[in-house]
């Protein structure tokens, strides 16, 4: 029965994609913000970086860019700015509207992620799960899940991987549709939009900091503030 059940997921996110994909074409949304990213920052339109994938294995995850890119991050006196100060005026819309989620339609197509299931984290923070945490990676990571529409970044990385783990064990395509229903309520209310609260899963090292590309980018400590050297990602 899971097995039908994944079968039917992974035709559900290739057939809505596809349909997602030509709409945002035709309306055209994936025309027209790549061009204002352009216009209004420097650097490319679309964010990429490494995460964890379903069996552990890294993908290239595709963002809209919402952060400065690291070369234009400092001050006058030569300091980075903070997260924060580093989020764009149009990637802050693109982060309060999930636009900038968008292109991770193509990771959908290209079977690296589903519309639902842990979100992908990155690989430094994938190293310090323990056995159970890693049953997040027995599923392909989602645009939302079950950890977004119970705090989404207003939980600790522990209370988020222990739901990533619930989602994992109780997974059912009702479960699904409950989420995607209950995410649509999130993004309207702009419920967790905010940098996590820390803790041990995602502090990092002096040389994690040093090696990180960005940070997530998609990062920050938290899903959604850049790290140390160019970060994006919720």
């Amino acid at each position: 029965m899971r097995k039908f059940q994944l079968f039917i997921k992974r035709a559900f996110d290739i057939a809505v994609s596809i349909i997602l994909l030509i709409l945002l074409i035709a309306i055209p949304i994936l025309i027209v913000v790549p061009i204002v990213i352009r216009l209004t920052s420097k650097g490319p339109a679309v964010f990429t970086q490494d995460r964890m994938g379903k069996g552990g294995k890294v993908f290239k995850l595709y963002k809209f860019r919402t952060m400065r890119i690291p070369e234009d991050s400092y001050d006058e006196n030569g300091n980075m700015l903070e997260p924060k100060k580093r989020i764009t005026k149009v990637g802050a819309f693109l982060r309060k509207t999930s636009i900038d989620e968008l292109m991770q339609l193509f990771n959908i197509i290209n079977g690296t992620m589903s519309f639902v299931g842990p979100r992908p984290t990155l690989p430094y923070q994938a190293e310090r799960y323990n056995e159970r945490q890693n049953k997040r990676h027995d599923m392909r990571p989602g645009i939302t899940g079950w950890a977004q529409v119970n705090g989404r970044n207003d939980l600790t990385w522990s209370e988020k991987l222990e739901y990533d783990v619930e989602y994992v064990e109780k997974f059912s395509l009702w479960f699904d549709i409950k989420i995607l229903f209950k995410t649509v309520g999130v993004v309207f209310k702009q419920d967790g939009i905010a940098f996590t609260k820390d803790d041990a899963i995602n502090a990092k090292t002096p040389q994690n900091a040093a090696s990180s590309e960005a940070p997530a980018g998609e990062d920050k400590p938290s899903e959604q503030t850049a790290e140390v050297s160019g970060a994006e990602e919720k």
